[in-house]
């Protein structure tokens, strides 16, 4: 079973569902080519997906082009059903970091199909995770500069500022879904910059206040 601590407490969380957002800033949508969407665009990655600091990303063969993407991972800390955008903040526990692992060429070959992305998200190793720091640390989760950096080279520099959907708003759109159970975790997006990693490539994530991995690629 997958776990992720809350540091500085005893508590720790079984990861359970990931539900992720696409196209959560602008210039993201942009560089790829898609448009703004109106309501957040919802996936899944399973617990098995989940890899920590150290740990190496291993690209299945069925991939040519696998891509980074920086994320703010939110830990939910107590049940959460339909739960209104102005009580949302009270149901995470806390803060982490996350690499949103893409097949990019699978992913692009399946949209353009009309069929489900699951292969080009979901695979193993496909979301690097540190721990989380206590929700209550983080004054603004809308003010924190994420970073990318691949071998030493920063490809990464964006800020939660410039998500389109907020946290609020996010947290109540997917809890009128799916319940939200302790332990599952909500990806945030990603900004502008992603781009592919090979064998041999090594990745460093950050998020000011929150924490930093640094992920082989293998």
């Amino acid at each position: 079973m997958v776990s992720r601590k809350l540091t500085g407490t005893n508590q720790e969380f079984p990861i359970g569902k990931i539900v992720c957002l696409a196209r959560n800033y602008a210039e993201h949508a942009r560089e790829l080519g898609n448009e703004t969407p109106a309501a957040p665009v919802l996936f899944m990655k399973p617990a098995s997906a989940v890899i920590g600091d150290g740990d190496t990303v291993r690209i299945p063969p069925y991939s040519q082009e696998c891509h980074y993407e920086v994320e703010l991972a939110v830990l939910i800390g107590k049940p959460c059903r339909a739960v209104a955008a102005e009580q949302a903040l009270e149901c995470v526990a806390g803060y982490g970091v996350a690499i949103d692992m893409t097949l990019r060429d699978v992913q692009n070959q399946l949209k353009a199909k009309g069929l489900p992305w699951e292969i080009a998200k979901g695979f193993d190793s496909s979301c690097p995770l540190s721990d989380f720091v206590p929700a209550v640390q983080v004054l603004d989760p809308h003010q924190l500069k994420l970073t990318l950096a691949v071998n030493g080279e920063v490809r990464q520099d964006g800020c939660t500022a410039d998500m389109i959907h907020r946290l609020p708003q996010i947290i109540a759109h997917i809890s009128a879904i799916f319940t939200l159970e302790p332990g599952d975790v909500i990806l945030t997006g990603t900004p502008a910059g992603v781009g592919p990693v090979a064998a041999g490539d090594v990745m460093q994530a950050a998020i000011e206040g929150v924490g930093r991995m640094t992920i082989p690629v293998g």
